[in-house]
């Protein structure tokens, strides 16, 4: 039985989906950072994602409250799996963030990412971090180099 358009177009969506849960399985197996945060990707799909983390004691600055670098880099990671998620390498070019809450030990934040805009070189990314009471703790704007590294090389013939 031949495959119609129509069938093709229907299974494009969940091959795009395989493949990026496929991709991020691959980050997170190789990822020491992201596992010392204590990660959890809660949801991915091709260009969003989204990634939870508790705020734990040696994450604290001597103010007593999370140090930026750790929402940044929650929302830094969330950017990686949402820019990664079509199967070829991507890298940051830019990033910033804005602080309009603190963070506190114990607090719980997600990040969720949504490419805005992508072309076959650079992809524009928001990312919302917001705590346990879904009061926005971070704002973070990334831009992504798309390199032409495959996440799985083809095997070549010998």
């Amino acid at each position: 039985m031949s495959e119609t358009p129509r069938d093709a177009e229907a299974a494009a969506p969940d091959a795009a989906q395989a493949l990026a849960e496929r991709v991020v399985q691959q980050m997170l197996a190789h990822d020491r950072y992201s596992a010392w945060l204590g990660l959890q990707v809660l949801e991915i799909a091709p260009g969003r994602s989204v990634v939870l983390m508790t705020v734990r004691d040696e994450m604290v600055n001597g103010f007593g409250i999370a140090h930026g670098g750790i929402t940044f880099s929650l929302a830094d990671s969330a950017l990686a799996f949402a820019t990664n998620t079509g199967g070829t390498v991507s890298v940051a070019l830019d990033c910033s963030i804005s602080f309009p809450v603190a963070v506190r030990v114990g607090d719980t934040f997600t990040a969720r990412a949504q490419v805005q805009s992508r072309s076959s070189k650079v992809s524009f990314v928001d990312i919302t971090v917001s705590n346990q009471h879904d009061v926005a703790v971070g704002h973070f704007r990334g831009t992504v180099y798309h390199t032409p590294k495959p996440h799985f090389p083809e095997p070549t013939a010998s």
